[in-house]
This record gives structure tokens, C-alpha cells and sequence, in this order.
């Protein structure tokens, strides 16, 4: 077993993110963190990266896990993935009051005049496809804060993602003039995601796995996630 347990995150609020002080914080992180205690894994180093970078840096041994990342078929030819670690809906940012009026990707799709953003590499961006809206109105961003910040700058009408990632970026920008817009389970259900690890380590997957089946649901975990804005009912979705 390595000395050190590397894990690969993004700044993406409440998931994973840095203090003023540079101390990491987020559920996926004191998760993470959780695991590699117990099971004796070394010392667990978080490395910040962005997430177009997450997975071939996992296949190139840059970091042992990843941030919870959604599962899907064509992530699983290069990674493993542990049990799921949470279940979430789709969201929209949008400018405060919602002036265009958009209830999901497919009021963006029938709005010509509107510009959607998305993160590099992220499911949302085959998702708006799969809604209507036309690529040539899909703008690509790196960051979460990009994403955020050309919404706030009129750049782009809506960012797709995570409701709770939104959620999280507000708690933190709360004078942002941005408010969140669930995406409706007819356009998106809600996706399961999980840690990703290097392919070819089954024991250590499988370790990991047993870990997190005691550990999901548990009382530590139940609080550990409502200090990050979940609920029970969030929760009991991977139970």
C-alpha cells in the first residue's frame, strides 16, 4: 500500500474546496479522508486539479482516487468506480429572478437566443444535448467559478451541473446575483456517482467498497453531510 493515499479534487463547493487558509474541506473530501483512516491507506493527500484532468491523471498514476464523479459506461472503460456516494439532481445557475424564465434544458433549447454553460468533460454537457439545445449554444468552461462567472456577467444565460454543486457555490457567493433552477426528473433523473480508481486495483476497490457500506447512512455520515447542506432524504437514495 502507498505511503501516501493522493486524491485528485476540484473546487467545486460542497463537494471539494479550499479555505483562505488552503485547508481542504467538502463531503467528498471528509469522505474520502474517512475511508483512508480506516482502512489504513496512508496519508491522505488532496491535490487540486481540474476536471477535464481527473481521470487521465488517475490512468497516469498522478492520484490514487478522484472526487465523486457521476458513473457511465464510457468512464468505466478507463476507471473503476467504488459504490455509488451519492445520488443528484441536474440543475440550472441563472441570473437572479430567473428573467428568461427557464425551467429546464428544454425551455433553453426553445429560447434561440440563449447560452448554456458546461463544465469540460461533465455529463451535463451530452444532457442539454440530448434536450434540444443546439451545440453551437453550448459554451465549454474549465471551472465551476468560470461557469458561475459568466452567468453573473451575462456571458452565457444558465450553467448546467449539479443542483447541490450550485447550491454549495452560493453558500459562498451569497451576494452573487445568481439563483439555482431544478432540472425536472423528465428531463434528467436523478445520477449516481462514486470515487474513481486506477482499473486493475480490485482489492483495494473492494475494500474501499466495504468501508463505504458501513460508513453510508451511519450517524457520522448523516451529520458529516448536513453540515454540507444534505438531507436525510438525500441520503436514503443509496441505501
Amino acid at each position: 500500500m502507498t505511503e501516501k493515499m493522493k486524491f485528485a479534487f476540484l473546487q467545486e463547493p460542497p463537494f471539494c474546496f479550499t479555505d483562505a487558509s488552503g485547508d481542504v474541506f467538502g463531503c467528498d473530501v471528509k469522505l474520502a479522508q474517512k475511508v483512508c483512516e480506516i482502512l489504513g491507506l496512508g496519508t491522505f493527500l488532496p491535490i487540486e486539479t481540474e476536471f477535464a484532468k481527473l481521470l487521465p491523471g488517475l490512468a497516469k498514476g498522478e492520484w490514487d482516487m478522484t472526487t465523486g464523479l457521476f458513473v457511465s459506461d464510457e468512464r468505466k472503460k478507463s476507471v473503476d468506480f467504488t459504490r455509488p456516494i451519492w445520488v443528484l439532481q441536474d440543475g440550472l445557475l441563472v441570473a437572479k429572478g430567473n428573467p428568461r424564465e427557464f425551467k429546464g434544458y428544454r425551455s433553453i433549447a426553445a429560447d434561440e437566443a440563449a447560452l448554456i454553460a458546461v463544465i469540460s468533460g461533465q455529463v451535463q454537457h451530452q444532457t442539454a444535448l440530448q434536450n434540444g439545445v443546439p451545440p453551437e449554444r453550448i459554451r465549454i468552461f474549465a471551472t465551476q467559478a468560470g461557469a458561475a462567472d459568466a452567468v453573473g456577467a451575462g456571458a452565457v444565460h444558465a450553467y448546467a451541473s449539479v443542483a447541490m454543486a450550485h447550491r454549495g457555490y452560493l453558500a459562498q457567493h451569497f451576494n452573487a446575483p445568481l439563483a439555482v433552477i431544478d432540472v425536472p426528473a423528465a428531463e434528467k433523473q436523478p445520477a449516481a456517482g462514486a470515487f474513481a480508481l486506477a482499473k486493475d486495483n480490485a482489492i483495494l476497490r473492494q475494500r474501499i467498497d466495504s468501508c463505504l457500506d458501513d460508513l453510508l447512512g451511519s450517524p457520522w455520515h448523516r451529520d458529516m453531510m448536513a453540515e454540507y447542506g444534505f438531507s436525510d432524504g438525500d441520503i436514503d437514495r443509496l441505501l
